[in-house]
């Protein structure tokens, strides 16, 4: 979130001469400068112990530079490498400095400036210069397709003092930019541009298998190429005592253990080859478990944590970039045709909820007929945007009984055909080309299967062929790097304060940027004209008002078949681990950086393998 012109009324704290110890979009920061620790962290929190995380897949490369270019990253390597802020789990877009011990803003927000903590070292003892994050920000903005649309106004970075460094704009009044910046991953410069132990000259543009130099909590210790990565607890971290993490990274040694597919997590969970499970499928949470005698001994603990405060789009995404699906009309028949209802009853176990926005579980999700704030936006594109904005509020086709179903259906051909289609021979065709309309769904899931196969056969009945591939997880993300499929599984995740993210989600230049998030590929001017209302809003009623018209115009293009979200985050764990009294407001159960293993309860659950 951001603003345009002159400065705000109101400033926020975090802006003029001085530096601060935080900052907010939020009003004032909850924590003042002499904060002990987070409310949701124990400070008595015992050290040690084992935690062991499942992930689907394998990696090959610990390069986080070229993760969204090539290669498998490993997952755990983040937490190697420190940022200069740390965002608070319970305020909504609020940081406070980890490698930088200041922060300041222009009157005007056309730079921010961090001031770096004297004390802030490598893992090697090298301390953490301007340099490193200088080299760290130019490194992954001409390298990463994210951080150059994130980054893409950011015009300089440059060292304004001994431990000062300060990125300059090409716009003023972005309010967002300079917070996204501090969520900078500082990457050491000294060990990138030197040479490996055979003598050979590391490439930052390169996958790598070499463990690499951090400066986090952890380090990684040893590991197995796809397989499993071991992380351990760096005994004298240079930040162990500051406020930010007094209480949080309490596990001696996390590991990440890979398994080849969603079934196989399933079993290896219970076969106690690892500890903790989010589970997203409702099936497995309402059948796979009850019968498991650990969790019914209380050894396998299931427990659902609340989801607050932030907003997510889960769709079937449509590859705009394919000629066929160009009509709106031809999209809108896809939503049509979906049984959600008899899904939800069948496969879901009534679980979950229809999603109808892309902010949706959050305040800034559209409903009803848009604001007189909305439609002061609106109204300046009204030649450019689909005239239901002004007229219809969005819904999703509502099936679930056998006349619903025939209407809907029905529709659906109607739509087609005023989109140029016909029914031939059984098959839907294109009146001018001559081609049926066929598509294929891509997956790296299997999970999945259960849903499209049902969704196929209602396609089947106006005539839509469709098939499904399942692929390994490294060719989908290839595939989807080259956006070379019809329609896939995606979701665009949301926090409470959207800004130049949304560039990189919905606008004309990410389009075609390989690797970008914009999978469905949309090119539009309103679109991209609401995005930056988002992004330079005055005030949190403007971000709200301008997120809200930009959700109806998203909605109203029928880009994608909304499929399915819960307000829950539902969780398994071996019964090994504590955690504090209070959990953070907005990370969910907050685990596993401010749990801790419990000697008492692993003596009574047993102790891992």
């Amino acid at each position: 979130m951001a603003f345009a012109g002159p400065a705000p009324a109101q400033p926020a704290p975090t802006t003029g001469g001085a530096f601060a110890h935080a900052m907010t979009l939020m009003g004032e920061p909850k924590y003042p400068p002499d904060f002990k620790h987070f409310e949701y962290a124990d400070p008595a929190a015992p050290k040690g112990g084992l935690v062991r995380l499942g992930a689907q897949g394998g990696f090959d490369n610990f390069n986080y530079v070229v993760s969204g270019l090539k290669g498998d990253l490993e997952g755990g390597i983040t937490l190697i490498y420190d940022t200069l802020m740390v965002d608070s789990g319970d305020e909504s877009f609020t940081s406070y400095g980890l490698v930088a011990e200041g922060v300041r803003v222009a009157e005007d927000a056309s730079s921010v400036s961090y001031r770096l903590r004297p004390q802030a070292r490598w893992h090697d003892g090298t301390p953490i210069t301007p340099e490193d994050v200088i080299w760290s920000f130019d490194v992954l903005k001409a390298n990463s397709p994210f951080y150059a649309n994130y980054y893409q106004t950011v015009t300089k970075a440059e060292a304004t003092g001994e431990r000062e460094v300060t990125f300059r704009f090409g716009e003023t009044g972005n309010r967002e930019l300079p917070q996204v910046l501090g969520q900078l991953r500082v990457l050491p410069k000294h060990w990138w541009t030197a040479k490996d132990a055979q003598g050979r000259q590391r490439d930052a543009t390169q996958t790598t298998l070499e463990i690499p130099l951090g400066s986090g909590p952890y380090r990684l210790a040893k590991f197995e190429p796809g397989r499993s990565a071991t992380y351990e607890r760096v005994a004298d971290y240079w930040a162990k005592d500051l406020p930010v993490n007094v209480g949080r990274n309490n596990f001696g040694t996390l590991r990440n253990e890979y398994f080849r597919d969603s079934t196989v997590l399933i079993e290896a969970l219970k076969g106690d080859l690892y500890d903790f499970r989010t589970e997203n499928v409702a099936r497995n949470w309402a059948t796979a478990y009850g019968d498991f005698p650990a969790v019914k001994e209380g050894r396998l603990v299931k427990e659902e944590f609340p989801d607050r405060g932030n907003g997510n789009m889960q769709a079937f995404a449509f590859n705009l970039r394919k000629p066929k699906f160009a009509d709106a009309r031809v999209r809108r028949a896809f939503n049509l045709a979906m049984n959600y209802e008899e899904m939800n009853r069948a496969l879901f176990f009534g679980l979950y909820k229809r999603i109808d926005s892309y902010y949706f579980g959050s305040e800034l999700a559209s409903s009803g007929m848009p604001s007189p704030e909305e439609l002061a936006l609106l109204e300046p594109l009204k030649d450019k945007i689909p005239a239901s904005v002004f007229t219809t509020p969005y819904a999703n086709p509502v099936n679930g009984t056998p006349e619903a179903v025939r209407a809907n259906l029905r529709e659906a051909v109607r739509l087609l055909k005023e989109a140029g289609y016909e029914l031939r021979n059984g098959q839907m065709t294109n009146v001018a080309s001559g081609e049926p309309l066929t598509v294929e769904f891509l997956e790296f899931q299997s999970v999945f299967e259960r849903v499209i196969l049902p969704f196929a056969a209602q396609l089947k009945l106006i005539g839509i062929n469709s098939t499904l591939r399942v692929i390994d997880q490294a060719q989908y993300q290839n595939r989807l790097r080259g956006f070379d499929f019809d329609i896939t599984t995606t979701s665009w995740p949301e926090s409470l304060s959207p800004g130049n993210e949304q560039r990189e989600y919905w606008g004309s230049l990410a389009a075609d940027k390989p690797g970008s998030r914009n999978i469905v590929g949309i090119k539009d001017p309103a679109i991209d004209a609401l995005v930056e209302k988002v992004i330079f809003a005055p005030d949190r009623a403007g971000v709200v008002a301008a997120t809200r018209a930009l959700d109806r115009v998203l909605l109203a293009h029928d880009y994608v078949v909304p499929q399915w979200a819960s307000n829950v985050s539902r969780t398994l764990r071996w019964n090994r681990f504590a955690r504090p009294a209070v959990l953070p407001r907005y990370g969910g159960s907050g685990f596993p950086t401010t749990w801790w293993y419990d000697e008492a309860l692993a003596t009574k659950t047993g102790a891992p393998r």
